[in-house]
């Protein structure tokens, strides 16, 4: 299945590309925004992306859009220390699109997809910790809340329960046997979603950390954007919607429903670091639904840096 970028015209509407200017991609994935936005201007991007498998793709821009881009091997939430070893201080925007791509969720050897037998990985950059490691060695406890918070599955407690006794006959190590274990923990009326999919998506973002990555790559991105620098994110999950939407309203005096102004005369020590650019969240239209059912659950927001 062939990738297509989420929001891409709202993205791109948002970064407001210019000549001259420097941006960083810091979710490259098959390079559907770092294209558009190279098109759209005689502009630099530096894509970010931990996945080693996108190596290709990104020597393959290296060679159409020679000097106007450059891929940077890392996470997202490393942008300021990758950029400094470029000997670039500062950038006009960032763009980040959290989330695993359809290229990673397709490759069944990487095990994101509970439609497809493969190991039990979820491992986007390939290190550390992965989701056999995870469930075959979690406590009962561990596992039920894990589930819970990063899926939002009310029956993560007879999930973990299950886990627990199917692994004391075997490790549990394949993708399509994890499922099956979900699957016949959840008893109840059929739901448009496979009932594994809550608890895949947990399992992958304990995998990968990717709440803390997030919380990281804002600061990060705080810190490297110019003034006037535009700051995009879109998210997938309700939870790293409500990361972003937190910070930019701190970031930016909007905290407490009060006037960020009176905030700043009370105490002049808060100055805000963002102007907000989407005063309320930006949702894909029912064509792109139609088109892309990826982007069912995407959201968009956007901030730029103050002077």
């Amino acid at each position: 299945m062939k990738h297509i970028p989420v929001l891409l015209n709202e993205v791109v509407e948002y970064l407001n590309p210019k000549d001259g200017e420097i941006y960083v991609d810091g979710t490259f994935g098959a390079g559907g925004y770092a294209r558009e936005i190279l098109n759209k201007a005689d502009c630099s991007i530096y894509s970010i992306d931990c996945d080693p498998n996108v190596k290709q793709t990104a020597e393959a821009f290296e060679k159409e859009y020679k000097n106007r881009f450059k891929f940077l091997q890392g996470k997202f939430s490393q942008m300021a220390d990758l950029l400094e070893n470029e000997g670039v201080k500062g950038v006009n925007g960032v763009v980040l699109d959290i989330g695993v791509s359809s290229m990673q969720v397709d490759e069944a050897i990487r095990g994101f997809s509970f439609m497809r037998e493969g190991p039990l990985d979820m491992r986007m950059s390939g290190q550390g910790v992965d989701a056999a490691g995870f469930i075959n060695s979690a406590e009962e406890k561990e596992l039920a809340d894990t589930i819970y918070r990063y899926g939002g599955e009310k029956k993560s407690r007879y999930i973990a329960k299950a886990i627990l006794q199917a692994r004391e006959k075997k490790p549990i190590t394949t993708t399509l046997e994890f499922a099956q274990i979900v699957r016949g923990a959840i008893h109840g009326k059929k739901e448009k979603i496979d009932p594994a999919t809550r608890t895949f998506q947990a399992i992958r973002i304990w995998v990968n950390d990717e709440l803390g990555e997030l919380e990281r790559a804002l600061e990060a991105a705080t810190k490297i954007l110019l003034p006037e620098g535009r700051l995009v994110i879109v998210t997938f999950h309700s939870l790293e919607d409500s990361i972003v939407k937190d910070f930019l309203n701190e970031k930016s005096g909007k905290t407490g429903g009060v006037s960020r102004h009176i905030l700043v005369l009370e105490n002049e020590k808060i100055k805000p670091k963002y102007d907000l650019l989407t005063r309320k969240v930006v949702i894909p239209s029912e064509t792109e639904i139609d088109g892309n059912p990826r982007a069912r659950s995407a959201k968009l927001r956007a901030a730029r840096k103050t002077g």
